[in-house]
């Protein structure tokens, strides 16, 4: 079942899409406040739902938190404040939809089913085109004009996960919370050194370098 974290301090109205989430079959956990909501963000839920107005942290602070630890993880924002502008701010930090209040439940429901449909699809596609090549999740290889290229582990951990975020800068932190894990205490030098050996083998990635920041993968 795919987990809904609810982040809104109305309680009628946490109430009310609480009760229309989970007849859509989703499991949900809410959220009055920000502090508690940036708690539970390494929880790694499927979808987060937050209100801009919020006690503790406003969700524009909270969104941010949830893009830098999680940015592979959707969001949409709520507001009832000047919607053209919440809508752009929203966008601007990495929200993936908006919804100006009020608005029908039922609307909130096709929304995330739009939303965790379209990133299952994304991350489950067996075989994804990268430039001149063809990445090969369960073989965990790469294929270029019928040539097989091998990938270590973490070449591999990696490129999966820069995959599943394509088009989105990702930071060196990020991806060594995903791929070493949080517990590791090592230089982010590790992520740079991994794809530098990762280019050398396929040299055509479309991959670019996000200047004291990160990466990013430019594939459809």
């Amino acid at each position: 079942m795919k987990r809904i974290y609810l982040v809104e301090d109305e309680k009628p109205l946490t109430n009310l899409l609480v009760s229309y989430l989970i007849d859509a079959k989703y499991h949900v956990k809410t959220f009055d406040n920000g502090l508690d909501a940036k708690n539970a963000i390494l929880e790694k839920p499927d979808l987060w739902v937050l209100d801009i107005m919020l006690p503790g942290m406003d969700g524009y602070a909270l969104i941010k938190e949830i893009k830098n630890n999680t940015p592979q993880i959707p969001v949409i924002f709520m507001s009832a404040r000047s919607a053209e502008l919440d809508r752009v701010i929203g966008l601007e930090m990495g929200s993936d939809d908006y919804l100006p209040k009020p608005f029908l439940p039922r609307e909130l429901v096709l929304r995330v089913n739009r939303l965790l449909k379209t990133r299952q699809k994304k991350q489950g596609a067996a075989i994804v085109p990268l430039g001149p090549y063809l990445f090969h999740r369960q073989r965990r290889i790469i294929i270029m004009e019928h040539e097989e290229i091998s990938l270590t582990v973490k070449e591999y951990d990696i490129l999966e996960f820069l995959i599943d975020n394509r088009g989105n800068a990702i930071s060196r932190t990020n991806i060594i919370d995903v791929v070493w894990g949080t517990d590791y205490f090592g230089s982010e030098r590790v992520v740079d050194d991994t794809l530098r050996r990762l280019r050398k083998k396929i040299p055509k990635l479309p991959l670019e370098t996000v200047y004291g920041y990160g990466y990013i993968l430019n594939v459809e």
